[in-house]
């Protein structure tokens, strides 16, 4: 099979388009906490007016602009409204008169400002006012932020906590989501030993599949870790048949052009199409993304030695294909690799439209040179004000070394043109 190599953006690009192809597997009905970072599976409206009376949003005077135009003015004070209480009947606000009011209350008929308690003073029955107001000010009018019946959420979108704010502001203790899908993750390679094993002195413990695992979690998604796959093809293919059982399958290890890297040729008896076996990043080069025709294939034995794929997948019992990704298998590939390409289409599984990438600016502490031809992400430290973000390249000694990426809290990007990037230069820098 010949490579199909691509640069970042034909690469993100490819899979935000297959993306567009998937769908969630149902909806189930959650208390609305339980719905944190779910996709809403339904509409959701106002089940009325928002806020339901004008409101005041300070602490002060509700009165009327024109008896204040102009200052110092004296206003007689013939009541006061507290948040949640209900307007007395004997508060009919006249020419030359105010009422004390609190921050959520409702304004009183006849006032249409309300100013801020810092600018008055108050003395018995009469309040100084110090400033002048225009009308409207300090004051929600209702409905203004929603009137009833009118679309609040939409289908689609991702609960976090201010969609769960306007969700239960309108009533709404419980929620349709789609339900998450399973994303399996399959770690690969004969040095690779499980967590709680003791690993031998060339071995290293799966730190990928619980890394793949916690940003399955994070992107609203369950992970399902397979057992580790060794460096041999017919277990290998045993567990990626295994791992095509869910709706979407992460492959850690095994993509390179090694003798023992084995997942691509194994991938093929599943009739895989391959979208792309590389992108030119780093790190994370070698990854691939593709999808299968077929769950299962039919035994391997000398009899199907150089049968069509055709062939065995009539012979074969059939489902919906399954997308794939592998990712490199060192640990700072895996991690970048998931952030670029597996979110988009966990996102669409999950009944969202895939959230795009999120950039900022920030200056480069220090200055920077590579080689150009890739798109390098490398784990960085956003710090300073917000007035002069500073972006410092973290000290990382290759794709392995999880320790450095632990200290990121973004990856600083450098575009496949640059040679050289000068301290103080502007950079993108991907937040995570």
């Amino acid at each position: 099979m010949s490579e199909i190599i691509h640069t970042f953006d034909e690469a993100r690009a490819c899979v935000e388009r297959q993306a567009q192809r998937l769908r969630a597997s149902g909806t189930e009905t959650l208390f609305v906490l339980e719905c944190l970072n779910r996709v809403l599976a339904e509409d959701i409206h106002a089940d009325r007016d928002l806020p339901p009376f004008p409101r005041a949003t300070r602490d002060g005077y509700a009165l009327r602009a024109a008896d204040i135009a102009q200052i110092p003015a004296t206003l007689r004070l013939i009541g006061q409204v507290k948040a949640g209480s209900a307007l007395s009947e004997n508060i009919k606000l006249a020419n030359g008169a105010c009422v004390e009011i609190m921050t959520g209350a409702p304004v009183p008929p006849g006032a249409d400002a309300v100013v801020m308690v810092e600018y008055t003073t108050a003395s018995g029955d009469s309040v100084i006012i110090s400033r002048t107001a225009i009308a409207g000010e300090n004051i929600v009018p209702r409905g203004k932020e929603a009137i009833a019946s009118q679309l609040v959420l939409s289908k689609g979108t991702r609960l976090k906590h201010a969609q769960v704010a306007v969700a239960t502001s309108v009533g709404k203790s419980q929620v349709a989501v789609f339900k998450k899908p399973r994303v399996a993750i399959l770690s690969t390679g004969d040095e690779i030993v499980d967590v709680a094993s003791a690993p031998g002195h060339y071995q290293i413990r799966n730190s990928n599949s619980f890394s793949l695992a916690a940003q399955v979690i994070a992107a609203g998604a369950e992970p399902v870790q397979l057992p580790i796959a060794p460096d041999e093809p017919t277990r290998l293919r045993e567990l990626i048949a295994e791992g095509l059982k869910s709706d979407l399958l992460l492959l850690s290890g095994g993509v390179s052009m090694g003798k023992y890297d084995l997942v691509e040729q194994v991938l093929r008896d599943f009739d895989s199409e391959f979208f792309f076996t590389g992108a030119k990043i780093q790190p994370g080069k070698p990854v691939v993304f593709g999808r299968t025709s077929t769950a299962e294939m039919a035994p391997l034995d000398t009899s199907t030695a150089g049968v069509p794929p055709a062939v065995l997948r009539a012979s074969c019992p059939q489902r919906t294909g399954t997308y794939f990704l592998g990712l490199p298998g060192n640990p700072l590939s895996t991690m970048v690799t998931f952030t670029l390409f597996a979110r988009p289409l966990i996102d669409a599984l999950s009944g969202a439209q895939p959230a795009p990438l999120v950039f900022a600016k920030a200056a480069l502490s220090e200055a920077f040179t590579t080689k150009p031809g890739l798109t390098r992400f490398l784990p960085a430290a956003l710090s300073g004000p917000h007035s002069a973000p500073q972006v410092e390249l973290i000290r990382w000694q290759g794709s392995g070394d999880v320790v450095s990426m632990s200290r990121a809290n973004c990856l600083a990007v450098i575009p496949p043109d640059k040679e050289s990037v000068a301290a103080g230069e502007l950079i993108s820098v991907l937040i995570q």
